[in-house]
């Protein structure tokens, strides 16, 4: 089928579905695990090589990115020792159903995998939590005193996120995505505070929303804040993608309930988003919505009684003039704003685990520093990193993890081999943003290292369409737990 009948076909598909809906049930058996499997061999798995090596591979982070790995290297080369070292027993649980939580649209125990559900066979999982790093020796220690040696070492440790960083809200330590949040949990949740980027933060938000939704309804005038922070953060639509779904939920209520609350997207940067077609899109969007924005805005402060959230609103200014360089320096002018809010959605500071970030493998950054293409660390050859917790200019989203995890299977099997990676499959920067634009429509961003929009199908990639929500909603979750995780695609 050639790429015009393809586009045809998925138009039709797309136009059919948005004006006959479909239901919970039908879509479930469209977008199965028969439906996975018609999409991966569609095009989403690859050749699975088949190598005599042994050796042994330590693998930090038994997440989405680490066990895939895992699985694909035992599939690839059954006589290498795997270990994976991962305190957490639902590290693999799907990160990227948060928002739909956030939203309404899923329960949290639709998110929730057991890891051990998905260990692949043959590998041996260390419970516990990796703190000291010994490259020179090619050894991880972990928190209980166990001293774990390698032949090379894959680090997908994710990222922590970092509430403590800002002022007010009490919180004085950093938490994952699933795990101990009780002390996050004391303020964000409540009072409007809302944040997706955590398990039960999630399904606060969707109890949040409902009030924020619901006051509005009655006649009281509402306002809603997200916000983007200043450090990379893992999927970066998802700021926009839970104030769409607000939108959304409040356009259901009725019409009074939207005209009654004001949404303000408040983001560090100074553009919606990095590539220059998405960010015309989203700005469109936005104002097709009455969706408004401030950029330069970071959140430092947050005021949980008398529900005040403080940015810093900072801006480059001309300064003194340089007799060296003949021109005038430039410095950063920074004026701190008050916003009142009924219902705030933070994004929090993303950073490394800090027995990462500052050991031989870590960088002052935080991140593990590898090349962008061939995912190896810049220093010590048999390191590799992959995920949230690379060190590379984009690709911190699950789409990204896909693509990544092949490249470093790969890679250290041709080291295992003796021959050179460099004439191995490059990891080009692949990474996809299924932005959720209102409840029934999402556009699929994609791109790559050139910064252009790369779709995998031919259709418009800036269009909101009903076919990406089907995916975003049905298709990507079974195509991880039975393609990626199992090392397939």
């Amino acid at each position: 089928m050639d790429n015009k009948m393809i586009k045809e076909s998925m138009e039709l598909i797309d136009a059919h579905f948005k004006n006959e809906g479909i239901s919970r049930r039908d879509a479930l058996k469209l977008f199965g695990v028969g439906g996975a499997a018609a999409l991966m061999t569609a095009g989403a798995t690859t050749e699975v090589r088949a190598s005599s090596v042994s050796g042994k591979v330590v693998i930090v982070g038994g997440g989405l990115a680490g066990v895939a790995t895992a699985a694909r290297l035992k599939r690839s080369a059954d006589n290498v020792e795997i270990t994976v070292i991962e305190p957490n027993e639902t590290s693999v649980s799907y990160q990227p159903g948060q928002t739909l939580v956030g939203g309404g649209v899923w329960e949290n125990a639709d998110t929730e995998y057991q890891t051990a559900d998905f260990m692949p066979d043959g590998v041996t999982w260390v419970k516990d939590k990796a703190v000291e790093f010994d490259p020179q020796n090619n050894s991880v220690k972990t928190a209980s005193g166990e001293i774990i040696g390698y032949d090379y070492l894959v680090v997908a440790a994710g990222v922590k996120l970092d509430y403590a960083r800002l002022e007010g809200l009490g919180i004085t330590e950093t938490i994952t995505s699933r795990g101990d949040d009780s002390a996050v949990r004391k303020v964000i949740g409540q009072n409007g505070i809302t944040s997706i980027y955590f398990a039960n933060g999630a399904s606060d938000t969707w109890k949040e929303m409902q009030k924020f939704v619901a006051d509005a309804k009655s006649g009281k005038r509402v306002t809603g804040i997200f916000t983007d922070p200043d450090t990379p953060i893992k999927c970066g639509g998802a700021p926009k993608k839970i104030m769409y779904l607000t939108d959304a939920r409040l356009r259901e209520a009725g019409d009074d309930a939207r005209a009654n609350a004001e949404l303000v997207f408040y983001p560090n940067g100074g553009k919606m988003f990095g590539v220059p077609e998405y960010h015309d899109a989203i700005k469109a969007q936005f104002e097709a919505r009455d969706m408004k924005w401030h950029y330069s805005h970071n959140l430092i402060k947050v005021d949980p009684v008398k529900k005040i959230a403080t940015f810093d609103n900072f801006m480059q200014v001309q300064g003194a003039w340089d007799e060296d360089l003949e021109e005038y320096a430039m410095e950063t002018k920074h004026n701190y704003v008050d916003v009142p809010f009924d219902f705030l959605h933070i994004t929090p500071p993303m950073v490394a685990a800090e027995e990462i970030g500052s050991s031989p493998i870590g960088s002052p950054k935080g991140w593990v520093p590898v090349d962008k293409e061939t995912l190896q660390h810049v220093k010590y050859k048999n390191v590799f990193a992959l995920g949230d917790i690379a060190g590379i200019p984009m690709g911190k989203t699950g789409g990204s993890a896909r693509k990544q995890y092949k490249v470093v299977v790969d890679n250290i099997i041709t080291m295992m081999e003796g021959g050179d990676i460099n004439a191995n499959p490059k990891y080009g920067g692949y990474t996809v943003c299924p932005l959720i634009t209102g409840l029934g429509s999402v556009m699929l961003a994609e791109f790559d290292w050139s910064g252009k929009p790369t779709p995998s199908f031919p259709l418009d990639p800036t269009q909101e369409r009903w076919i990406w929500w089907l995916l975003k909603v049905y298709a990507l979750k079974p195509m991880t737990q039975y393609g990626m995780l199992s090392g397939r695609a």
